[in-house]
């Protein structure tokens, strides 16, 4: 850090420094011992994986392996070695099956010191898990057949009998499908206005489709659907770079899921696992977040499109963490089956 407390300011203010905290200097020879960790991420590997590890091991000398899943194949792998005892993984990521993992003592409890100072829900205080980016739901539109200034912003909005037969959710059971969307409406209303609001909503002919919440927006962008409900925020404007005609809508407060990151227990290499941690949170791991277009987690690093990140003013959003997620999208999703199958 610079020595003269003005150019420290100077360099703050040109957002040049001061230089990164370094990871404890006993972890860094322990990992460098270890020589290797490997990752279960559910992350997308051109986009984030792969310039995250190439920046790690250029960092460390680490080499990383990883193995890319979706959240439910990552837990069961993990469960499955645990089981067997014969873990190959060192540290994951997910949404919410780090609860059953932990449960069943597969899961080290440990946090690196400067995410303490992060806000408390961004965090497990028992070392569970550490967000280590957002994912904000919202609906997104074609503008095309929505032209931009008609495009319903509230969820009263959608039960405008134009928008009837228009719409599109996924039903996989996640917090980015119809049983994520349900949660968003009851957390916001309450059981018995939400309950009221969904059975209006019931009568809106939404189309199910068994894919994910990309591949829906995707759909959205040829002209399947005018309107798909329960998509990631930032992924229109990554499609809208290259050309599509795609937008999200802020409607609120949307429903916020933590991305998190969690070590193995038993890890095979756990000192290697707890540095690639400390390094995706850093500031240096949480700017490659950025770049890769995901919602850093890091409250002092914003995402390249400042307006998907909720400001709890303009934007708002219900932050969910893994806990929460494991108890209620299951009840959510028993909804989506009373209510609009």
């Amino acid at each position: 850090m610079a020595r003269n407390p003005a150019l420290a300011l100077a360099m703050v203010l040109a957002g040049l420094g001061p230089p990164c905290q370094a990871a404890d200097p006993a972890l860094i020879d322990a990992a460098r011992k270890e020589g290797r960790l490997t990752w279960y991420t559910t992350l997308i590997v051109d986009q984030f994986v792969r310039p995250a590890t190439q920046a790690f091991e250029k960092k460390y000398g680490i080499k990383t392996d990883y193995t890319r899943a979706d959240h439910n194949e990552v837990a069961l792998r993990i469960l499955n070695e645990g089981k067997a005892g014969k873990m190959q993984a060192d540290i994951f990521d997910g949404f919410s099956q780090v609860v059953g993992l932990d449960r069943e003592g597969f899961v080290t409890r440990w946090s690196p010191d400067a995410v303490k100072t992060w806000p408390k829900h961004l965090f497990d205080p028992l070392g569970r898990w550490i967000a280590s980016n957002l994912y904000v739901l919202t609906p997104g539109y074609n503008t095309d057949l929505v032209p931009k200034g008609t495009e319903p912003r509230t969820f009263e909005d959608l039960l405008d009998p134009k928008w009837k037969g228009k719409m599109a959710w996924s039903v996989n059971i996640s917090p980015s499908g119809a049983a994520g969307f349900i949660g968003a409406v009851l957390s916001h209303m309450g059981e018995e206005k939400g309950m009221d609001y969904l059975r209006k909503l019931a009568t809106q002919n939404i189309t199910g489709v068994r894919v994910s919440a990309r591949q829906l927006l995707d759909q959205s962008i040829a002209g399947e659907y005018p309107i798909v409900l329960q998509i990631f925020n930032y992924h229109p404007g990554i499609s809208a770079a290259k050309g599509a005609h795609i937008d999200w809508i802020r409607m609120q407060p949307a429903l916020a899921a933590l991305g998190i990151v969690s070590i193995t227990k038993p890890a095979p290499h756990e000192n290697a696992a707890k540095l690639f941690l400390d390094f995706l949170t850093s500031p240096e791991g949480q700017r490659i977040f950025r770049d890769a277009d995901y919602m850093p987690a890091d409250p002092g690093v914003a995402p390249r499109d400042p307006a998907i990140r909720p400001d709890g003013v303009n934007f708002k959003a219900t932050y969910l963490a893994p806990e929460q997620l494991d108890g209620e999208v299951p009840r959510w999703a028993k909804v989506y089956e009373q209510l609009f199958r």
